[in-house]
């Protein structure tokens, strides 16, 4: 390692606007066309090797569930086994590579996806996904290119802590990567974390067994195609996508299982350590569990609040990308006073939303991802519309007959605890709780003791000892913290991600502390004079 070599100071992308007539609208424009009029055949790849089994699925537009846009080839048992063993052989020559050289790679791949392979990765998450074209570009595009130069960056900064040295002594630590493989488990909602999740461990010297979510296979691909066009050597990050119980069941009663880097469902991450620990004694040495799982995201006014920021940050913290964020703010405590000034124009923005098919840019609403998320989020609705402690007040209707569409719903609760203002929702669906404007100290607690979830929380308040109230109240309520700003929208290298309790382990994507879950360290001290001879000067008299 050349403690010399500098890698490029860390900037984050900036975001295209995608204006009328401006050139990144006219190529992205072509490129969704493009991509609508092919239907993609989606292999694993192994080894660098393009696999496929036969046994297929497809991929479909969100917002137009009868089009067909890629096939995709499930793993088997074999193909399983295979990838395990490509991992583990890639796995003698990657982590002995020079950091700097694993780093250039991923560098490189930022570079790409800034310029040549933007539209691509864009487009596709357009079209699987049913993000309109800015949520795209905030994430498949700036937030990715963040993460690959941001963990350079950090990679550089923990190689470069080094312990001090007595005379006579050099002291000094080896970061090592883990021994056996990473499992990567990506979902749909962000492109950039399906990048991310796979490709830190990697940067670190590790290996990887890649399972994107089946919702987002289009994107998921080309990134994997732009890591092998960046010189990602074969085996390192191995693509397998199929029956997810079955690969997670390989994978974690392998002996060489070494960690994994997760993305989802609490239930699912519990899971997960209940798995870990049955296997506990077939591991080679103690896996690392990384994982950000659910929410449920709260905005708190107090009655000093500005009334239009705290309707501006309802409005886009709860519908951008359909709700779809684990970030999403999805319950709202707001005393009367401001909910008596906002409520008529907050109705008539959320009622006059456009949504429809993304590539129709004049659209703020896309599609909920499938059938499923439909289903969950409707029989939320339609339980809300029955319940006589709620009442919607704006949206609540939903039609599946071409897309998963479903309105951006508001739901007003008679009770702070009732169903939708405790359970992770995932969908276009905010509940509102008004409190007595006097009643501002409890509902700091009411909020900090809601649910079992402490991901993103943010506190409206043009009054500093109110803001100060909050911050301590909510101090533990959640890992990333807003005040006067709606709780979506972290950047990478500005507010590392990730929350607690039920959210996850917080090791903050996007940031040093992350990195540090894929290492092993090894201390090395070298004594240059060693002692000759066993005695100490205690000893020279009685």
């Amino acid at each position: 390692m050349s403690s010399r070599v500098q890698v490029p100071k860390a900037v984050n992308e900036a975001v295209l606007e995608y204006a009328p007539g401006s050139p990144e609208k006219v190529e992205l424009k072509a490129k969704l066309a493009e991509m609508a009029g092919q239907v993609v055949d989606i292999p694993l790849v192994i080894g660098g090797e393009e696999v496929r089994t036969g046994d297929t699925a497809q991929v479909v537009m969100p917002h137009d569930h009868g089009h067909v846009l890629a096939n995709y080839h499930k793993a088997g048992p074999e193909e399983i086994r295979k990838a395990i063993a490509a991992s583990q052989e890639a796995h003698k020559e990657w982590a002995a590579w020079p950091w700097e050289d694993r780093v250039a790679i991923f560098l490189k791949a930022g570079e790409l996806l800034a310029s040549t392979w933007r539209a691509t990765v864009n487009a596709s998450t357009m079209l699987g996904q049913s993000k309109t074209v800015h949520q795209a570009e905030i994430d498949s595009a700036a937030e990715l290119v963040d993460f690959f130069r941001f963990n350079a960056a950090f990679a550089q900064e923990l190689y470069e802590d080094q312990p001090i040295s007595s005379r006579g002594i050099w002291n000094s630590v080896e970061y090592r990567p883990l021994e056996g493989f990473v499992y990567a488990i990506t979902p749909f909602n962000f492109t950039s974390i399906a990048g991310n999740l796979p490709s830190a461990p990697a940067l670190m010297g590790n290996t990887v067994l890649w399972k994107p979510a089946r919702t987002s296979l289009l994107s998921s691909y080309y990134i994997q195609k732009m890591f092998q066009e960046a010189g990602l050597p074969p085996g390192v990050i191995n693509f397998i996508t199929g029956n997810s119980a079955e690969i997670t069941r390989q994978v974690f009663t392998n002996p060489a299982f070494a960690g994994v880097h997760f993305t989802g469902s609490t239930p699912v991450f519990n899971s997960m350590w209940a798995a870990v620990g049955e296997n506990i004694n077939n591991y080679s040495g103690y896996p690392r569990l990384v994982g950000e799982t659910g929410g449920k995201d709260f905005i708190i006014a107090h009655p000093s609040a500005d009334p239009q920021a705290v309707s501006t940050a309802i409005v886009r913290g709860a519908f951008e990308y359909q709700g779809q964020k684990c970030s999403a703010a999805s319950r709202i405590y707001l005393p009367e006073s401001i909910w008596s000034e906002i409520k008529d124009g907050l109705i008539a923005d959320v009622d006059g939303i456009a949504m429809g098919d993304v590539r129709d840019f004049r659209n703020f609403m896309g599609a909920v991802i499938d059938r499923a998320a439909y289903d969950k989020i409707t029989g939320y609705i339609d339980r809300a519309r029955g319940s006589d402690d709620s009442e919607i007040v704006a949206g609540g209707s939903y039609d599946d007959s071409k897309g998963y569409f479903i309105r951006p719903t508001i739901v007003l609760a008679k009770k702070p605890d009732i169903e939708c203002m405790c359970d992770e929702i995932f969908g276009p669906v905010v509940t509102v709780y008004v409190y007595p404007d006097a009643d501002w100290s409890e509902m700091l607690k009411v909020v900090d003791q809601t649910g079992d979830y402490a991901l993103t929380g943010a506190v409206f308040s043009r009054d500093r000892a109110a803001v100060l109230e909050a911050n301590k109240a909510l101090r533990f309520a959640a890992g990333n913290y807003y005040i006067n700003d709606k709780p979506t929208g972290a950047v990478v290298g500005q507010q590392p991600f990730g929350g607690a309790r039920a959210s996850g382990t917080n090791d903050k994507a996007g940031s040093k502390m992350n990195l540090l879950r894929w290492v092993s360290a090894r201390t090395m001290k070298e004594t240059f004079v060693p002692p000759t001879s066993y005695g100490y000067p205690f000893m020279g008299e009685e």
